[in-house]
């Protein structure tokens, strides 16, 4: 089992090639990650955890552990035969969870995560000591279960939560030293996300190692190759799209 789950994390890991970035269009329950799935063009399954919380009834900052693993599961059964890597948005780990957490997805099948340095519990963030041991313990988890491969997005949220770019740098290279593939840097919809001029800098100071979401400011898919990330994602942008069609869908039947 360990041996297929490597190979597909290897797979997965090396779609990561700065100026030839893996896109990825987030999933959020069985459903959506069976369509994404079967498209030829779909090289990975990956999640949002803000989708899968509002798929759940809840929000982003409410959704559990259980509900997380649920989706996960339903996700995986859905995508089973298509043999493509699933990676999971975990949020912050879980705190002391985070060892368990790893454990419960790779017996689901999940060959990477999307790990945040915001403590949800305490609403302030990990330091970077605090973040480079959590993303050292993900990483050593997988290996003593048999995958050693395992790809760690690593977010940060300093410009988010209104720090400086510099100690996003200063943190971002600290977490590509202690394993992770990419660092995700995100801006936040209040902020506009991140700028073209930041995402240059942010290549610049990890080799490319940068994964980041795609923006509504002119920062499509192939400008951002052209800077030269490694990932590309749409967050819940997938389901708000389904929602918009279903809510029309709905209104022309009760209209009728």
């Amino acid at each position: 089992m360990n041996d297929l789950q490597n190979t597909l994390a290897k797979q997965f890991k090396d779609l990561h090639v700065p100026s030839n970035p893996i896109t990825l269009a987030n999933v959020y329950d069985g459903a959506s990650a069976k369509l994404v799935a079967s498209l030829p063009q779909s090289k990975a399954i990956a999640t949002a955890s803000y989708a899968v919380a509002e798929a759940a009834g809840t929000s982003d900052d409410k959704l559990s552990s259980e509900d997380l693993l649920r989706a996960s599961r339903n996700i995986s059964t859905a995508i089973r035969g298509f043999n493509k890597p699933i990676t999971v948005d975990v949020r912050d780990g879980y705190g002391s969870q985070l060892a368990s957490m790893v454990k419960e997805l790779i017996e689901i099948g999940v060959v990477g995560v999307n790990l945040e340095d915001f403590d949800n519990e305490t609403k302030t963030m990990y330091s970077q000591e605090e973040a480079v041991s959590r993303i050292k313990e993900t990483i050593d988890t997988a290996k003593n279960l048999g995958v050693p491969d395992f790809v760690v997005n690593a977010r940060c949220d300093v410009v988010l939560k209104g720090g400086e770019l510099d100690e996003v740098i200063k943190r971002g290279q600290a977490y590509l030293a202690a394993g992770a593939t990419t660092v995700f840097v995100f801006g936040g919809p209040k902020r506009g996300g991140i700028t073209r001029e930041e995402v240059v800098k942010l290549v610049e100071a990890f080799e490319g190692r940068l994964s980041v979401s795609k923006s509504k400011d002119g920062l499509t898919p192939s400008t951002l190759a052209a800077i030269g990330v490694a990932r590309i994602s749409v967050g819940p942008r997938l389901q708000i799209a389904a929602l918009e069609k279903m809510k029309e869908v709905a209104e022309e039947l009760f209209d009728s």
